[in-house]
């Protein structure tokens, strides 16, 4: 099942949270980029992704 709210390139992993593993979000309509205080998180959750 294709999820709506990958960005168009295809390669979308999206967490619960709706963070992508490139560190863009969902905010509910489309995939933006996050703010710059979200970036620690981001990583953390790469890291965690990566892992599995």
């Amino acid at each position: 099942m294709e999820d709506k709210r990958c960005c168009g390139r295809g390669v979308c992993i999206i967490n619960a949270q709706g963070i992508c593993w490139c560190g863009q979000r969902w905010d509910g309509e489309k995939m933006i980029s996050s703010k710059p205080d979200d970036s620690k998180k981001i990583e953390l959750e790469k890291k965690r992704l990566s892992k599995n």
